[in-house]
């Protein structure tokens, strides 16, 4: 029995040595890195892929490296990155070539969307999205807008206003569940948007869909996504602004707590102006795409009917609570309607309203903006607001966001 306690004892200690070898092994090596294959793609511009490209890097892109007050891809501090993955800057990715990717190749990009690894071979952990699934079509039209004359993607020397701290979590994470992705072997080509289902798949799979609205971020699967954890069924808890949990909607089919009931015009709706069909906001960070063609939102909706059901009820958050004068207060306002869940406190969100008297020298103009953004400029992911802001609140919310730019150091 001794000599049956002692082996377990031996057995015991060497685990704990062997696991506390690897753990300090994560700490010191950090962030993993891998050999570089050489892999051929080009990326010839046209003006379709061009204007294709814009649409998609606004959609995957722009979440993450668009700074709202240059309003390039010049990177920015993730403030609505889960805080256990640590301090998260976003990198300059315009056509800058040190400062950002300007001296990149095509093949050395397509390398890193598709596999997640840098061309110095260092892995990129899960907060940046991996496109593996894209087709190649797509890929290309991505780099083909990065290499673009857009001032989206303008070379910049500006640098990301910090430098990342990945936490020990995301190091052990790296080094465990998310690793290197292998480059595909052959040629991916997107279904045809005529078969519906297919083709909603590939979107729901291309623009990221089942990362968020699944269960958790620690438990997707990059590779097979209809395997991850909770597939669409949402509640992965998700930041706003305000480092908020804002848990993810479930979007399978399900009759009482998915969207089992929502008709084809409603999702297009919801996916193109941020409204629900009872007219309530979808808050940050849900991005819009109102760049959705009918046709790939009826392929999305078609896809989305054919996924299994979960009943999974995910409360939604409050809305803001209003000040006492909540009729007439301009930021009481600013709070209700849901300005603050994009644009934060200080009007510096997914865009910088404290730039608004000099884009809108009128408060005429400032008003037709909010009223209808995306007729103004189209691809805007602003909602429009016409017949959800009651008439009489536009002054006193128009007057806070003039003061939001007073403020500005």
């Amino acid at each position: 029995m001794r000599r049956a306690l002692k082996i377990l004892g031996l057995v015991l200690a060497a685990v704990v040595v062997l696991v506390g070898g690897f753990l300090l092994y994560v700490q010191i090596d950090g962030i993993p890195r891998y050999p570089v294959e050489k892999v051929a793609f080009r990326a010839d511009p046209t003006p379709e892929r061009i204007a294709r490209g814009k649409k998609l890097a606004s959609a995957l892109c722009a979440n993450c490296h668009l700074d709202p007050t240059t309003r390039q891809l010049t990177g920015k501090l993730m403030i609505d990155a889960p805080a256990e993955f640590g301090v998260i800057y976003s990198p300059n990715i315009t056509r800058h070539p040190t400062k950002g990717i300007g001296s990149w190749t095509d093949a050395e990009l397509a390398y890193l969307i598709r596999t997640g690894v840098k061309r110095d071979g260092r892995y990129t952990p899960p907060y940046m999205a991996k496109l593996p699934h894209i087709s190649d079509e797509d890929l290309a039209s991505i780099i083909a807008f990065m290499r673009s004359d857009d001032p989206m993607v303008e070379a910049s020397d500006r640098d990301p206003p910090g430098v990342a701290q990945p936490s020990f979590l995301t190091k052990l994470l790296c080094h465990t569940v998310f690793k290197k992705l292998p480059y595909p072997e052959r040629p991916i080509v997107a279904p045809p948007v005529t078969d519906r289902v297919a083709h909603g798949r590939y979107l729901v799979f291309a623009l990221e869909c089942y990362g968020c609205h699944s269960a958790d971020f620690k438990t997707m699967n990059v590779a097979e996504p209809e395997k991850s954890a909770g597939y669409l069924g949402g509640g992965n808890p998700m930041l706003d602004l305000h480092r908020h949990t804002v848990p993810t909607t479930n979007i399978t089919p399900d009759q009482e707590t998915g969207i089992g009931r929502w008709s084809e015009r409603d999702l297009v709706t919801a996916l193109r102006t941020g409204f629900r069909p009872d007219r309530t906001l979808i808050r940050y960070p849900m991005g819009l795409f109102p760049d959705l063609t009918d046709e790939e939102g009826a392929a999305i909706h078609a896809y989305l009917r054919t996924v299994p059901p979960l009943r999974h009820a995910v409360p939604r958050p409050p809305p803001p609570s209003p000040s006492a004068a909540a009729k007439t207060d301009g930021k009481a306002l600013y709070e209700r309607y849901g300005c603050v869940s994009c644009h934060g406190d200080d009007g510096i969100g997914i865009a910088d309203l404290r730039q608004a008297a000099e884009h809108y020298p009128t408060r005429e103009t400032l008003k037709l903006w909010i009223q209808d953004a995306q007729s103004i400029r189209p691809g805007t992911r602003m909602p429009s607001w016409r017949n959800v802001i009651r008439e009489e609140d536009y002054d006193p919310l128009v007057d806070h966001v003039l003061k939001l730019g007073k403020t500005r150091s």
